[in-house]
């Protein structure tokens, strides 16, 4: 395999092949986000960066809060609705918002437009990370590189 180049259109690099890593029925609650993971081609390891599309309806994951990794999202095109435990918020291009680790603070971003909206995404790969989702029977938990995912009473999902 050879080596990346030196720069691209972040558009040059393939979508992610599975659409999600959750379990279902949550893998199908983000059906129509397309990730094309800019970090991984560019053999970054420390933080991830990910081009996302959203298509009309779509989610980009379910409401969640991280423990210990930073998120942050910069709104290149279209409209995104951020879901927050304060609410719904309207977000337009040139728009950005940041999620602090260990703040509780649920997020989500949702299009609900006609159109497509695409966005950065931006987090740190803290190991040991758990993700709580507030709204569903459903906690990950980061084991090396790869997200776990356990229903609320600890047992694992398939």
């Amino acid at each position: 395999m050879s080596a990346p180049p030196i720069a691209l259109f972040a558009t040059d690099v393939a979508p992610r092949t599975q659409a999600s890593n959750y379990p279902e029925p949550f893998a199908s609650m983000v059906a129509g986000r397309i990730k094309r993971q800019l970090g991984d081609f560019f053999g970054l390891s420390r933080f991830g960066v990910n081009l996302t599309t959203l298509i009309p309806g779509s989610a980009s994951s379910v409401r969640h809060a991280h423990s210990l990794q930073d998120e942050f999202i910069y709104v290149l095109s279209g409209r995104i609705t951020l879901h927050t435990d304060a609410g719904l918020t309207e977000l337009h291009a040139g728009m950005c918002a940041g999620f602090p680790a260990g703040s509780g603070d649920a997020h989500r971003l949702l299009n609900r437009t006609q159109e497509s909206a695409s966005y950065l995404e931006i987090g740190d790969r803290t190991p040991g990370d758990v993700g709580t989702y507030p709204d569903d029977d459903l906690v990950a938990k980061r084991v090396g590189s790869q997200w776990k995912f356990f229903h609320k009473n600890g047992l694992p999902y398939p």
